[in-house]
């Protein structure tokens, strides 16, 4: 087939960044495990790992995008201008507050120091004692050891800007490699006259531009699903490609043909290792493959009646596997406690996980019978008007359910509150069990605009309707699973705590980017119904027919996708959040004496800036055990604890939040007094502003 140029230089730039972020997981996670996490060796191993997988899924790459170099170029400029943007607005949370700075700790220790887990460097205390405490918001006190609480992925792709010296850069360049994604899964689905505009309007969404200015998971959550997604259509298209070089009577022969070559074959397995290995950056990423597990499953069925596309069966599902398993052994080794706390939806999680798999085999197996039965004829539109009515009972669902959840554990309690405090702020009804949940799909409409969840509803409507009744487009069934199990998995249970934008962050692997790609299929249905042209001319104005027809409607596209979730973002997307905090804590570390053991005795201090000593100061640093309901650390207490650390011969800093609270132990001086931005907290409305936020630490030298 003659090679489209412009085409192929989006598709390869598309699944470039999820193959290139996959293979430096893949590198560095054995580097990590050992202890071996530093610049030379990752960079070169990395880098490496990227290098390769990347030629390996785009060698050979044919025809799978018809595109222009306008359009190539727009979706360039568009990846492009969102980096940039968001590297200029970046955010700096690295206090401990919520989990970017966790992110951001666990990215800098790693980064200084190549291994986990974190030692509590008791022995700077005087040796081990009751009254220490070494854990703190995020990082887990294990055997003697400080364990970070989330998977390792993100911080390994984090910790590339601590050495390079520009820690915020990182999130704000994979922000802008996504917006290349979904450009072009968008370009392959939909066609890449769309491609331009979702790319702008997936990168103008709030919550994207929200987790690209800072250290979330979700954006390279998003790279790796939809960059799968991206190699799975070109495997298909390469296996068709193949497959039709031969005579349709002799397919058995062309899956011959496929199997031992690196083609439809390779990029499949790519494909699946791409998908897996989104669990090693989120742990939701387990619900997130199935889909693909099922998907695997009907190929290695397809396989049996000779169908071609069924040869991607074994490396798609062998690829999930490595990958997810990857995943699954970073967390029981480096995540462990994390796992436990999760473990009431993680644990159901993989019986789910379990029971796909079994019925993936028994499907596979009995697929002849299976294959015998024939679907109703009023099963297509019966299939698209459950669509439809889904969607409606999302909508209308605040109108029919409150979400509620009685506290059982301390962060529950400790969200009862916020969520109490917040609603006093907005003057609504106090009731700090609700979740508001039921307004998820109001979330969904907030960033990306009604037109675009009707045009997505109308999509998969249509697809699930062409899917039931033919088949086809068999390329749209992978996206079309993923994103309608994630979305509605998310949209019941965020699981989230649901203040904004913080709960935004939750839309942002799959549910705002999917919605995006099938209101782009949507508008390209509509613009290739012959009716709806015929309407437009017949009862249209007079200025809306002939040639003006196509960019009228380019116009309203334009008008329906980019503008709604503009004027949401405008009211934040000028304002960087937690603006000083990395020079505030560089000055503090350096005020802090090079030999100190740091004893934190108020509560507050000791949540925020435990690992931020230790990590980014350097110092050990361990909280004072408090006494129930006590904010402040009893002054015995922390006096006897002065002594030992005197008797190492290091000097010890009492650290806390207010000048009284460490002048009984020496002249206090304040070593951090920050006046910055932070998110705002909204609950039934989006977000259009941001809070003030003062953080104070003041030292002691006793």
């Amino acid at each position: 087939m003659e090679l489209d140029r412009p085409g192929r230089v989006l598709a390869v730039l598309s699944v470039a960044p999820a193959l290139a972020v996959a293979g430096w997981l893949l590198a560095g996670l054995p580097l990590l495990l050992l202890g071996w996490f530093a610049p030379l060796p990752a960079g070169l191993a990395g880098l490496s790992a990227a290098a390769l997988l990347c030629w390996a899924g785009t060698r050979r790459l044919g025809a799978v995008v018809q595109a222009t170099w306008r359009q190539v170029a727009g979706v360039v400029a568009v990846a492009v201008a969102s980096g940039v943007f968001n590297v200029v607005m970046h955010a700096e949370q690295v206090i401990v507050r919520r989990d970017p700075a966790t992110y951001a700790q666990y990215a800098a220790w790693i980064a200084g120091h190549g291994s986990l887990p974190i030692p509590t460097q008791a022995a700077a205390f005087g040796g081990a004692d009751p009254a220490l405490i070494f854990k703190s918001v995020g990082f887990y006190d294990v055997n003697g050891t400080v364990v970070p609480q989330f998977m390792p992925g993100p911080p390994m792709l984090f910790a590339v800007g601590d050495w390079l010296g520009v820690p915020f850069a990182v999130p704000a360049v994979l922000g802008g490699l996504a917006v290349l994604v979904v450009g072009g899964v968008v370009a392959r689905l939909a066609g890449a006259r769309w491609a331009v505009l979702a790319s702008a309007a997936f990168a103008v969404s709030l919550p994207v531009l929200y987790t690209s200015r800072t250290t979330f998971s979700e954006i390279p959550s998003l790279i790796l699903l939809f960059g799968g997604l991206g190699l799975i259509y070109d495997a298909l298209a390469r296996v068709n490609v193949e497959s039709s070089d031969v005579e349709s009577s002799d397919v058995e022969s062309s899956i011959g043909r496929l199997r031992p070559g690196w083609s439809g074959w390779g990029r499949g397995l790519l494909a699946g290792l791409v998908f897996g290995l989104a669990v090693l950056v989120r742990v939701d990423g387990l619900r997130d493959v199935l889909p693909v597990l099922a998907f695997a499953g009907l190929l290695i069925a397809m396989r049996r009646f000779a169908r071609p596309q069924g040869v991607l069966g074994p490396p798609l599902l062998a690829g999930l596997l490595v990958g997810a398993g990857t995943g699954m052994l970073a967390a029981y080794l480096l995540a462990r406690p994390y796992l436990s706390y999760l473990s009431s939806s993680v644990r159901p999680l993989l019986f789910i996980c379990a029971a796909v798999l079994l019925l993936t085999l028994v499907g596979t197996a009995a697929a002849p019978l299976l294959a015998r039965i024939r679907l109703p004829q009023w099963a297509p539109a019966a299939g698209a008007g459950l669509v439809v009515l889904l969607m409606i009972g999302l909508y209308v669902r605040p109108w029919l359910q409150t979400v509620t959840r009685i506290p059982t554990t301390m962060e529950d309690r400790r969200t009862e509150l916020m969520i109490r405090q917040t609603q006093e702020v907005y003057r609504l009804p106090v009731d700090g069990t609700r979740l508001y949940f039921e307004n998820s799909l109001h979330w969904v409409i907030w960033y990306v605009g009604l037109p675009v969840v009707v045009l997505a509803t109308l999509a998969a409507a249509v697809l699930v309707r062409r899917l039931l009744r033919d088949g086809g487009p068999f390329e749209w069934l992978p996206p079309l699973a993923v994103i309608g199990w994630t979305t509605v998995t998310t949209l019941l249970r965020p699981e989230i705590t649901p203040d904004h934008p913080w709960a935004a962050r939750r839309l942002v692997p799959i549910v705002i980017p999917g919605m995006i790609l099938l209101a782009s299929y949507g508008l390209a249905w509509l613009r290739d119904q012959a009716w709806l042209r015929d309407l437009a001319v017949r009862r249209g104005p007079a200025w809306l027919s002939g040639p003006q027809l196509p960019r009228w409607g380019m116009a309203l596209a334009v008008l329906a996708l980019l503008v709604p979730p503009a004027v949401t973002s405008i009211g934040t997307a000028f304002t960087p959040v937690e603006r000083g905090e990395a020079a505030a804590v560089a000055a503090m570390c350096a005020k802090i004496p090079p030999n100190a053991s740091v004893l934190i005795v108020e509560r507050v201090t000791g949540d925020r800036f435990t690992q931020l000593v230790r990590g980014m100061c350097d110092r050990p640093a361990a909280e004072v055990a408090r006494e129930d309901r006590m904010s402040v650390a009893p002054e015995a207490r922390v006096r006897r604890l002065i002594e030992r650390v005197r008797a190492t011969g290091r000097v010890p800093v009492v650290l806390a939040a207010e000048e009284g609270q460490v002048s009984p132990y020496g002249p206090a001086s304040q070593v951090l007094a920050l006046v910055t931005r932070q998110d705002e907290r909204s609950l039934v409305d989006a977000p259009d502003g941001t809070f003030s936020l003062r953080i104070n630490a003041w030292m002691a030298l006793p």
